[in-house]
């Protein structure tokens, strides 16, 4: 469904269109229609579905732009488990919420108090979110008012549990007890929190949306265990054997998607990059070219590429492993379409291996380990590129070059020179040094639930605890060779000036 069916102004379906969602996920598609209604909700969804906006857009709508203007007044109060997730959603309003001028501000432990407060004063927000623990000092101590909050969100209510968090969340609540409107969001519904539902909500709708399962039995998914240093050096060697029609790269942040589309490009790719920092315009002109075949490889950021109907994708590379399990489903799901088989390759650090068991119990479908592609390989792959462009070639007008190929020929066999023919257009692209800058390795810490650890009462005000694969919101082993574009154009490092920030 389109965002413009689900009721939302003007000026927030430009802020969407803005931020490349293009089709509404199953949560925002039901949620939001109810939330705008002003109806309590109670949303059972995995991370990584879009609840962000399903709830974030309906508040942004019913913010009052009068109480800012005559008194600051905190309107709607989001409550998050950890602190990178509160950062996050605080950012994502603030996209979203660019034209309707929202002030959105967010508290965390673990930061200095003080300049929490003095910012509270100098600029009131009508929109907070927060960790539970320093939301509570922040009420003790009066530096806010929850009086006149009309909306509460509790995000990942069941994380909040596992964390110690639930009474911490009863007292918030009763601090908003003039709230006109509650949303709780959880990927589970243990009792109590089913008990917050039955204590502070008034006939609650319920959306539950099912974990995405993998349904595509076409395509084949494997994993290459690599050290930070060498996957650029193995994907382009994949890339070279496989031989895509059309590749989809994902790396985790925007500078990651910026590094990886200037290597491929130095390396002779016919490669470009989407994310979040490009304009629409651009964006969409990149699409275009993908989707018209003259874009070989689309590198990508799981924000950029959200909502993108694109037809024809062979190969997935995960540079980078996502960051929840849905992420994977969503990116690998681009490919194995149509009756059409499809290929998955994710690239695993060593310490990233608790993630990948998360998501083959999530897919229900293990990785398979790919032998990686000897040097001779490597040059057979490139080779049959060659011969396929140089059969393209021959397609075209000649005749203006038969004169100086004839001098040649009176000098060199014809076996010679298409030889060296060959050897020019199959160079081994390593010899072109590529750095990638290196990204911290997602920690894992499992202990048998997806890595959610418990964390004591105590600790609330700290926020934050790594290692969660739910918290951290952003057949056979042979080589196929579906396609012979994998390296159509030398493509132009400058084509897209990308500006290098993190998602």
């Amino acid at each position: 469904m389109k965002f413009s069916e689900l009721g939302l102004n003007d000026a927030l379906l430009k802020a969407i269109k803005r931020s490349g969602f293009e089709e509404a996920t199953p949560i925002q598609e039901q949620t939001i229609p109810l939330a705008l209604q002003g109806k309590d909700v109670i949303g059972q969804a995995q991370t990584g579905t879009g609840k962000t906006a399903a709830f974030g857009l309906p508040i942004l709508q019913s913010i009052d732009k009068k109480e800012k203007a005559i008194q600051a007044i905190i309107q709607a109060i989001i409550i998050e488990p950890t602190r990178e997730l509160a950062i996050q959603t605080q950012e994502e309003l603030f996209r979203l919420g660019r034209d309707e001028h929202a002030h959105v501000q967010v508290v965390y432990g673990g930061a200095d108090i003080g300049r929490q407060i003095r910012s509270l004063k100098q600029h009131a927000p009508s929109i907070l979110v927060g960790t539970p623990g320093r939301l509570l000092d922040h009420l003790k101590r009066g530096t806010i008012d929850l009086d006149k909050v009309n909306t509460v969100v509790l995000d990942e209510a069941d994380e909040m549990l596992d964390m110690g968090f639930i009474k911490d969340i009863e007292s918030i609540l009763k601090y908003a007890k003039n709230c006109k409107q509650t949303l709780l969001f959880s990927a589970t519904m243990p009792k109590p929190i089913l008990r917050i539902g039955e204590k502070f909500m008034k006939d609650p709708a319920i959306v539950q949306i099912k974990a995405k399962e993998l349904t595509a039995d076409l395509i084949d998914q494997y994993f290459v265990r690599a050290k930070e240093s060498e996957k650029f050096d193995i994907m382009c060697r994949l890339i070279d054997v496989q031989g895509p029609d059309l590749a989809l790269v994902f790396g985790r942040t925007k500078r990651r998607v910026d590094e990886l589309t200037r290597g491929l490009q130095a390396r002779g790719y016919n490669a470009a990059g989407i994310h979040g920092d490009l304009s629409q315009a651009r964006r969409m002109a990149v699409l275009k070219r993908f989707r018209e075949g003259k874009l070989d490889i689309l590198v990508a950021t799981d924000v950029a590429a959200r909502g993108l109907d694109i037809s024809g994708v062979t190969h997935v590379y995960n540079y980078d492993i996502p960051q929840d399990p849905d992420s994977y489903v969503h990116r690998i799901g681009r490919t194995g379409r149509a009756g059409q088989n499809g290929v998955s390759v994710t690239f695993v650090t060593p310490n990233e291996i608790g993630y990948m068991r998360t998501i083959e119990q999530l897919t229900k479908k293990k990785m398979s380990p790919i032998s990686l592609p000897t040097d001779d390989q490597a040059l057979r792959g490139q080779l049959k590129q060659a011969k396929a462009e140089i059969e393209d070639l021959m397609k075209g007008d000649l005749g203006k070059y038969t004169q100086d190929a004839s001098e040649l020929l009176d000098n060199y066999s014809a076996l010679d020179l298409v030889a060296a023919f060959l050897k020019n257009l199959a160079k081994d692209s390593t010899d072109i040094k590529v750095k990638i800058t290196p990204e911290k390795p997602l920690s894992y810490k499992g202990d048998g639930r997806h890595g959610r650890g418990r964390r004591g009462h105590n600790n609330h005000g700290r926020g934050s605890g790594h290692g969660n694969y739910h918290r951290r919101r952003n057949s056979n082993n042979d080589y196929r060779h579906n396609g012979n574009r994998g390296r159509r154009g030398r493509g132009n490092g400058h084509e897209f000036a990308i500006k290098n920030k993190k998602d």
